[in-house]
């Protein structure tokens, strides 16, 4: 999933950002509150995770700025505020969950995990967390990817950078994109990290001579196609 996170904390906030990539989530972080009601408004995300007093909108202005403005992401509060009135006053302000700090990280992922089992407000109910393009099939909580119904095991990298092909399906889908989608590089490193992966990428799904789904523009960049080539 592709997460937001708000947390001025430094050293909590490397703690989560770890801990959520290494369960193979994609996270964004911010450590200040205009700088997230930002990036929630221009770029979609399946889950927020935001920290309650941060320099200056606090989180809970934030979502409900976020909320005004159409943002329907699922929301759990991070707080050290635990009163019954503190608690209640997050809910109200439109999140979905609150976790009281200090928490276990083990908690913190099955409650995200329980938020993307939610369907959508208006929207199917498998949409946010099953993506079907062709004959691959990616369930977004379970983590697993299947393609004409033989599994497709991918590393944690090789899922995001399917989940964004999938997401983007017979669109273009730039270098450029990529890595600041699914590696949240902000610059060019240089190296040839996105053709490695996708690389990688085509050989599993393409395994026993299935049609290459992930089409090459020359001199643009990738799309994966509905109909395969």
């Amino acid at each position: 999933m592709r997460i937001l996170l708000l947390e001025d904390d430094k050293e909590t906030r490397d703690y989560l950002v770890r801990g959520l990539t290494e369960l193979g989530h994609q996270v964004v972080a911010e450590s200040e509150g205009k700088a997230a009601l930002a990036r929630t408004l221009a770029e979609a995300f399946d889950i927020l995770v935001l920290d309650r007093m941060v320099p200056g909108l606090d989180g809970l202005t934030m979502l409900r700025l976020a909320r005004e403005a159409g943002c329907q992401s699922p929301a759990i509060i991070l707080s050290a505020m635990a009163g019954i009135e503190d608690r209640v006053a997050g809910l109200e302000e439109g999140a979905d969950d609150y976790l009281i700090k200090p928490f276990a990280f083990a908690e913190l992922a099955a409650r995200l995990g329980a938020l993307a089992r939610r369907p959508p407000p208006g929207e199917r109910g498998d949409a946010q967390t099953l993506l079907r393009v062709g004959g691959i099939e990616m369930d977004l909580v379970r983590r697993t990817v299947k393609r004409d119904g033989r599994t497709v095991d991918l590393q944690p990298r090789e899922f995001s950078l399917l989940e964004y092909l999938l997401r983007n399906a017979d669109r273009l889908v730039t270098r450029t994109m990529l890595l600041d989608r699914v590696w949240n590089f902000g610059f060019d490193p240089k190296t040839n990290i996105v053709e490695t992966h996708m690389s990688r990428l085509r050989t599993k799904l393409n395994e026993g001579g299935a049609d290459n789904v992930i089409r090459t523009i020359r001199g643009s960049g990738y799309m994966i196609v509905s109909g395969g080539q």
